[in-house]
């Protein structure tokens, strides 16, 4: 069951990068209401009735089981409710294949997971601070 203000969509997989982020928000005071989901098609699940809160931003891993993190963007990005929600693409993948993908179906950024956890933790609350304090969204 999903809280009712939800402003981050964590969907990762693997439970020491969906801890990491989860501290590096809590450093911020960003994780209040974060959700996460830990597969593509809990992802989907969480948008499928229609009645989920929408997120203000949603962090993406590419490499997710079920179905996968390109996947969850076409479907998020050709939706009319969920098209204009913030995708932050949060990966290791390098590959510019992905990375171009990714930026075709709507990613509205693409970041390398750094492998530094200071450095991790930088990121993740540079994108928790911009995309929920700094960006002004269409109501």
């Amino acid at each position: 069951m999903q809280p009712k203000g939800v402003e981050i969509l964590l969907v990762e997989d693997n439970a020491n990068d969906a801890e990491l982020t989860l501290r590096a928000l809590k450093q911020r005071n960003l994780a209040n209401q974060v959700f996460l989901c830990h597969d593509g098609a809990e992802a989907m699940e969480f948008f499928a009735d229609g009645a989920s809160p929408v997120p203000k931003v949603v962090l993406l891993d590419l490499k997710l089981p079920k179905v996968d993190g390109l996947e969850v963007l076409r479907r998020l990005k050709n939706d009319n409710r969920t098209k204009t929600i913030p995708i932050v693409v949060l990966t290791s993948s390098r590959e510019e294949p992905d990375i171009e993908r990714a930026y075709a179906l709507g990613a509205n950024s693409y970041i390398v997971k750094p492998v530094d956890f200071d450095a991790f933790a930088r990121a993740v609350s540079d994108v928790g601070l911009y995309w929920l304090l700094l960006n002004h969204p269409p109501q």
